[in-house]
């Protein structure tokens, strides 16, 4: 055995340690749950959503029409992840403006949903953090105005500890400046915009459509995507003339810290 050989097996045996480390931390943090749409799921670090870890989701603008697509986009994410019988997803907010019935379009029903009520974003931080410690439910949602980089660490670790996925709908816009450019601990940071549905043959209103924007990833790059909006279980469709369409290559950027 050549000493070339000999110094390269101890290297690649560290190597080999990392790796298994390193899926053995994933498989910790929990199962990540996929959008079954390739043209997502190819582009996420985990093929999916980190079932125990933090995810940040903005409006595109302050319009109310990006404002419910933003809404509903958590919204399914949230009913899938509480697809199984007998789960329970918790939505802590500060103003009670919530459309049931939307909800309950992208499969987020009311046998499936708590409300909490909070005074101030404080309060909300709060309650989503000791429900993710508590680790019994199926994922929390929190809207608030601001929330700092501890803020976003306290919640990504209490996701971990309690490996439940936690979604942080970030609702306000100052000066028309996206709240996403806030520094962050969450894995995924989501902008979703409307774009306008498909024209149909005969009067009426088109599936919606969303501009789907995956801002940072850790581990990944960004992309955006035009997608048709969730359905009554939570699930994303392409939009139909993109369907067998090559997904347009996406340029690497460098990732903020």
């Amino acid at each position: 055995m050549s000493v070339q050989t000999a110094l390269q097996r101890p290297r690649a045996e560290q190597l080999a340690a990392l790796r298994a480390q390193l899926a053995h931390a994933r498989g910790a943090r929990g199962p990540a749950l996929a959008f079954g749409l390739d043209a997502i799921d190819d582009r996420l670090a985990d093929r999916g959503l980190d079932g125990a870890g933090l995810h940040e989701i903005a409006a595109a603008t302050a319009a109310l029409s990006d404002d419910a697509a933003a809404t509903l986009f958590a919204a399914g994410i949230a009913a899938r992840f509480a697809e199984k019988p007998g789960f329970t997803v918790l939505w802590a907010l500060t103003r009670f403006d919530l459309y049931a019935p939307g909800l309950e379009q992208v499969g987020l029903g009311p046998a499936k949903l708590l409300y909490a009520h909070g005074r101030n974003d404080a309060d909300v931080l709060a309650m989503a953090e000791d429900a993710l410690r508590e680790g019994t439910l199926a994922c929390v949602v929190a809207e608030v105005k601001t929330a700092d980089q501890t803020a976003t660490r306290r919640l990504q670790l209490a996701a971990s500890d309690g490996r439940t996925p936690m979604l942080l709908y970030r609702r306000h816009r100052a000066c028309d400046r996206c709240p996403l450019t806030i520094p962050s601990s969450a894995m995924t940071r989501w902008r979703i915009g409307c774009r306008s549905s498909e024209p149909l043959p005969h009067p009426g209103v088109g599936r919606a459509r969303w501009a789907v924007e995956l801002v940072r990833q850790r581990n990944g790059n960004p992309f955006s995507l035009e997608v048709e909006a969730s359905d009554d279980t939570g699930r994303l469709a392409l939009p139909a003339a993109a369907r067998h369409r090559a997904a347009a290559p996406v340029a690497p950027h460098v990732q903020a810290a």
